[in-house]
């Protein structure tokens, strides 16, 4: 039992493994299903706050029902994961979560005039779906990347979700830009309806995978020993870590206000900017995913010294050289956070336990981004200043409990 604890922490330092084919088809597979998905839900998630508001939602209601549907999307992981561990069902889950979720896009299409009510319903769907399937499908991948190494694993499903990522806004762009001068709710609902066809080929995928890969878990070679959840000091400074992250980390629809108001970027380019960020956050993950099986947590201290500047450069002034420069960093932060933080938690937590795992990591991350989305938002309204200095200063101290996280390890190997 000591061998496997040592062996446990050490992961968390430093992660490597033999290469096998059948195991990278197997994640390749699933990035693939990541990236039609993402580019039906980050397509959707592109006008979606213009389309509710078209519908008759205010402002507050808008903000109120993203940052409940994130709650809502984070938080049931915790639950979707520990249930999963105890009945080992991982594929009934992430079939069950990807329908729900595929399904929720199109069907935004049929709202009525002045139906936000039935769309914000939708929305909430949408993110519980992601809830369903998200531990699951992180426990799945996680078993073939112990072959591979947990890094490059998670880094290259990262690489081809946000490839998704990039594509459905871009799409979206072109569709507006098809219909320009056009009624801008009907174009919206074409722009939903639209999306149903990379949200089915989804579903077709995540079947064929199933029938393809029914025991991904047979790509772990280590002993799966049943053991009771426990919250070890380096996990409990890991999560604390990673909550000061994802509290500093501004989120995007602010970028997106700032660009419009400083008047950098017109409103059609907006959506391009958010491509440019899921392009950088591509090639972040492959990249800090690399890293991560040569250095271990390092990896994160470095990229989120990086972003921890993408607050200073957006937020400061006006200039459009300055706002490109923030999104790019603000991009490397995220395709980290996706990466190598679901990386580092397989490598923490045991592999009969991991979808719980996966979902206090989650669960903890979405309570942490939506309390700092609130606060945030709401000194970018009253003190832009004090909120670049919330965000600076939290994924500062981030990188001094990455390293404390770091230590606990290295003492624990001594000893």
């Amino acid at each position: 039992m000591k061998k496997t604890s040592e062996k446990k922490h050490f992961n968390l330092l430093k992660i490597t493994g033999p290469g096998n084919s059948g195991a990278l088809a197997f994640i390749t597979l699933m990035g693939i299903v990541s990236l039609f998905s993402d580019m039906t839900h980050e397509g959707a998630r592109s006008i979606l706050g213009e389309y509710l508001n078209l519908l008759g939602a205010t402002g507050a209601t808008i903000g109120f029902v993203s940052g409940l549907g994130e709650l809502l999307g984070y938080g049931l992981r915790l639950l979707s994961g520990f249930v999963a561990d105890k009945s080992k069902k991982y594929w009934t889950f992430v079939i069950l979560g990807y329908t729900v979720q595929m399904a929720a896009i199109p069907l935004l299409a049929l709202a009525p005039d002045n139906g936000w009510i039935v769309a914000c319903g939708l929305v909430i769907m949408e993110r519980t779906g992601k809830a369903i399937k998200k531990p699951a499908k992180n426990t799945l991948v996680s078993f073939a990347s112990a072959e591979i190494g947990q890094g490059k694993g998670f880094a290259w499903q990262e690489f081809l979700d946000q490839l998704g990522a990039f594509a459905g806004p871009l799409i979206l762009y072109v569709i507006s830009r098809i219909n320009e001068g056009g009624e801008e709710l009907k174009t919206c609902r074409e722009s939903f309806l639209f999306l149903g066809i990379p949200g089915a080929i989804t579903i077709g995928l995540i079947l064929w995978a199933w029938h393809r890969y029914p025991h991904p878990e047979e790509f772990d070679k280590e002993p799966e020993v049943k053991e009771k959840f426990q919250i070890r000091k380096d996990f409990a400074l890991y999560l604390v870590a990673i909550c000061l992250f994802a509290f500093g980390f501004i989120d995007f629809p602010l970028i997106t206000l700032q660009g419009a108001r400083s008047g950098a970027f017109s409103l059609s380019a907006l959506s391009l900017m958010y491509a440019l960020a899921m392009a950088a956050d591509a090639v972040s993950a492959l990249v800090f995913g690399w890293l991560y099986d040569k250095a271990g947590l390092k990896s994160l201290m470095i990229s989120t010294f990086l972003s921890a500047f993408f607050p200073l450069l957006i937020f400061s002034g006006s200039s459009r050289p300055l706002m490109i420069a923030g999104i790019i960093l603000w991009g490397v932060g995220m395709g980290a956070q996706e990466s190598i933080m679901k990386a580092a938690v397989a490598g923490i937590v045991p592999k009969s336990m991991r979808s719980t795992g996966f979902g206090i990591f989650e669960t903890g991350f979405g309570i942490a981004w939506f309390l700092g989305s609130w606060i945030t938002g709401y000194f970018y309204d009253h003190n832009l200043y004090l909120m670049i200095f919330i965000s600076v200063a939290s994924q500062g101290m981030a990188i001094l409990f990455y390293y404390l996280s770091i230590k606990v390890v290295r003492n624990s190997q001594n000893n």
